[in-house]
């Protein structure tokens, strides 16, 4: 039985355990995923924190060798609490925008551009053929996008990852999607993610403490911001487990 059985939002279910996923023999089935040396890629995340969780380490190497990176924050991540009376939406918004800053310092990434669409958090949906025309002026000349991925059970990843597609296809740019929600809802070998279309990005030590370190920086989001049940944590331990592996996955 699925541990999402009976929400109507998997996200909220109960999740998979990072031990089964540790456990799982299919990690070694996946290809290396070819990254670039040169030029410039451009990482779109619907809020930050996602391009740190699903390719934070991605992100450290290239930075190491010396590609430019611009990262493009779609929204704010504004409504990451929306119940809370003690962190209203505008001062979250720039919270979050601070702890972004700090994280890619972390990774080694502190010369990357930061790019703030602005778009609200929880309707990028809304603005989908919007966004898709501004990304495809950011990407003009890149070497690679990484993008949320299309089927990440989270409707701004997803609203997210299909404008990313849309702008590489508009301009021959070839892209990645990383998930973040993925290692929550499903589990291992699960029939709705395409396995096949899954390549790894191995970390080094040296660059899983850097993404460690990075993800830290998101206090807003895996430390309570009061004791009201609407100000809880919204990465527990057990979620950031699963961004802590030696390896991050991407699709296409």
């Amino acid at each position: 039985m699925s541990a999402a059985e009976g929400y109507a939002d998997p996200i909220q279910a109960p999740g998979t355990e990072e031990r089964e996923w540790r456990a799982w023999d299919g990690w070694d089935r996946m290809p290396d995923c070819a990254l670039p040396t040169q030029g410039r890629v451009v990482v779109v995340a619907a809020h930050p924190d996602d391009e740190v969780l699903g390719a934070g380490g991605t992100l450290a190497r290239l930075a190491a060798t010396g590609v430019a990176l611009t990262v493009v924050s779609v929204t704010d991540g504004e409504g990451s609490h929306p119940g809370s009376t003690r962190v209203p939406p505008d001062r979250l918004a720039e919270l979050r925008a601070g702890e972004l800053r700090d994280a890619l310092r972390e990774l080694g990434a502190g010369q990357a551009e930061i790019v703030r669409l602005r778009l609200p958090d929880t309707g990028v949906a809304r603005h989908e053929e919007r966004l898709a025309g501004e990304l495809a002026a950011l990407l003009r000349g890149a070497a690679l996008c990484l993008a949320p991925w299309t089927q990440d059970a989270h409707g701004d990843h997803e609203a997210a990852g299909r404008a990313a597609l849309a702008a590489c296809r508009a301009v021959s740019v070839p892209c990645r999607l990383y998930p973040v929600w993925l290692w929550h809802w499903a589990r291992p070998g699960d029939p709705r993610v395409p396995w096949e279309q899954a390549a790894r990005i191995v970390l080094p030590p040296g660059v899983q403490a850097r993404k460690r370190a990075a993800i830290d920086r998101f206090v807003t989001q895996i430390r309570p911001l009061g004791d009201a049940p609407q100000d809880a944590a919204v990465l527990p331990p057990d979620e950031v487990a699963h961004h802590l592996r030696a390896w991050e996955v991407v699709f296409g």
